[in-house]
């Protein structure tokens, strides 16, 4: 029997061995998710600049129908809560977290400093359905900053559905796996606080990502429409909870009616 070469064996095994670790190294790393500029993404940042702002709104509303309230995020720096108060703002929405990577780093004195001043406050996810599903951003908004308590003065968390300041608009999913991933991060939340998020967007965006989806109309509405009126709503929402009108005003960061008296303000926040 004719013996192989046991050198000519070691041979090929190093050889083997050395293309493999070769190809290794040669293949390249998956990027990290960039968060530039994630300061500066706040509710409807990517809303004006895509759809434009339309006029203010044409009608007058009193404090027996309206509750205005407004948002803020990193963008704003440190906010004179004591001001805002005296100003007029009944509730804000304070932007805590964006995908999986960043914080806000103005959350403490925004979130905590608005409640301190009497102001009934939430916070919201700015969403990156790019970088993770939606259970895995519902569950990093959670574990900084938003949370939900029973106390009368705090909202419901909220996810932030706009387009991406990031690339593609739809964060390259199919209007499918936009409303699975929306859905995901809603149950996720809901699981884990007892409430369903309030969801942020625009008609167009929606109807664009989702395909108009009524999926998730049990949700409350934070509805984005710098114009005269309102408009058309998402597909499954016949009222809105909360209407971004404008992005700049008396009050610091972009302002807001709540729909309905104080009274709907208390009935959000205790759900």
């Amino acid at each position: 029997m004719k013996r192989r070469n046991p050198l000519l064996r070691w041979s090929a095994t190093v050889w083997s061995a050395a293309v493999v670790s070769g190809l290794a190294l040669c293949t390249p790393a998956t990027a990290a998710p960039s968060y530039e500029g994630a300061d500066d993404h706040y509710a409807g940042s990517q809303i004006e600049k895509y759809e434009g702002v339309a006029g203010a709104p044409n009608v007058e509303y009193t404090a027996s129908d309206q509750v205005l309230g407004h948002d803020v995020s990193g963008h704003q720096g440190a906010v004179d809560w004591t001001a805002a108060a005296k100003a007029g703002a009944k509730f804000v929405y304070v932007k805590a977290t964006e995908g999986t990577g960043f914080v806000n780093p103005q959350f403490a004195q925004q979130y905590n400093g608005s409640y301190q001043a009497g102001i009934t406050r939430g916070s919201y996810h700015f969403a990156r359905p790019d970088v993770s599903d939606g259970a895995t951003q519902a569950n990093y908004f959670l574990a900084h900053g938003g949370g939900w308590s029973k106390d009368g003065k705090t909202l419901p968390g909220a996810v932030d559905m706009e387009y991406n300041p990031y690339g593609e608009t739809c964060y390259g999913k199919d209007p499918a796996g936009m409303v699975a991933w929306v859905k995901s991060f809603s149950d996720t939340y809901r699981a884990r606080t007892g409430r369903l998020p309030t969801i942020y967007t625009s008609t167009s965006w929606w109807k664009r990502c989702t395909g108009n989806s009524a999926a998730l109309g049990a949700n409350p509405l934070w509805l984005a429409r710098y114009n005269t009126q309102i408009g058309e709503l998402p597909a499954g929402w016949h009222s809105q909870a909360i209407w971004q009108f404008a992005d700049a005003g008396s009050l610091p960061g972009d302002q807001n009616w709540l729909n309905g008296p104080l009274t709907s303000l208390r009935n959000l926040a205790i759900g």
